[in-house]
C-alpha cells in the first residue's frame, strides 16, 4: 500500500514536473516575438508590443519554477548542501532525509499553504487582475502556489516514507 502511495506521488510529480519544463520553450517563443514586436514598433508607427506577452512569459517563469520543484526534489536534483551528505553512506543519508522531511520540507510546506491559500482565494474571489494597462488576471498565477506546495508536501511525504522504508530495510541497499 505504501509503495504504491509512494510511487503514485512520484509519477504524478514526474508527469506535472515535465509538463511543465514545456513552458521553457513557450517563455522562450513569447520573449522572441515580444522583443521582435517591439522592435518593428518604429516601422509600424504603433506600439506592437503588449505587456500581456510579457506577464504571460513571467506567470510561465514562475509556474515552471513551483511546479518542477517537487518533480526536481523527486529526482534529487535539488540545492542541497552536499558537503556532508555527499560523504554519508545509504544509512546516513536516509537518516538525512527523513529528518529535513519530518522536520523542515513538511513544516515548511505546511506554513506555505497556510499563507497562500488565504491570498490565492482571495485573488480569485475578487477576480485580481494585473494593475497594469493589457496587463494579465493575477488569480490563476497566484492559484498556482497552493497547488506547487501540496504537489512539494507530498513528494516531501513520499521521500521521507521511503527513507523510512530504507531505514527499516538497514539502509544496505
Amino acid at each position: 500500500m505504501r509503495v504504491k502511495f509512494i510511487d503514485g506521488i512520484d509519477r504524478l510529480n514526474t508527469l506535472v514536473g515535465r509538463t511543465a519544463a514545456w513552458s521553457v520553450l513557450l517563455m522562450a517563443l513569447i520573449g522572441a516575438l515580444n522583443a521582435l514586436a517591439s522592435y518593428l514598433e518604429p516601422l509600424a508607427g504603433r506600439r506592437l508590443a503588449s505587456v500581456a506577452l510579457d506577464e504571460l512569459q513571467w506567470y510561465l517563469f514562475s509556474a515552471l519554477f513551483l511546479l518542477a520543484a517537487p518533480w526536481a526534489l523527486r529526482e534529487n536534483a535539488h540545492v542541497r548542501v552536499d558537503v556532508t551528505y555527499g560523504r554519508l553512506g545509504p544509512r546516513g543519508k536516509a537518516w538525512t532525509d527523513l529528518l529535513g522531511g519530518a522536520l523542515l520540507l513538511l513544516p515548511f510546506c505546511i506554513y506555505a499553504l497556510i499563507v497562500s491559500f488565504p491570498a490565492a482565494a482571495e485573488s480569485l474571489r475578487t477576480g485580481e487582475v494585473s494593475p497594469d494597462p493589457g496587463g494579465l488576471p493575477r488569480w490563476p498565477i497566484k492559484a498556482v502556489l497552493p497547488v506547487a506546495f501540496v504537489l512539494l508536501a507530498l513528494q516531501g511525504l513520499a521521500n521521507t516514507l521511503r527513507a523510512a522504508q530504507e531505514l527499516r530495510r538497514g539502509g544496505a541497499s
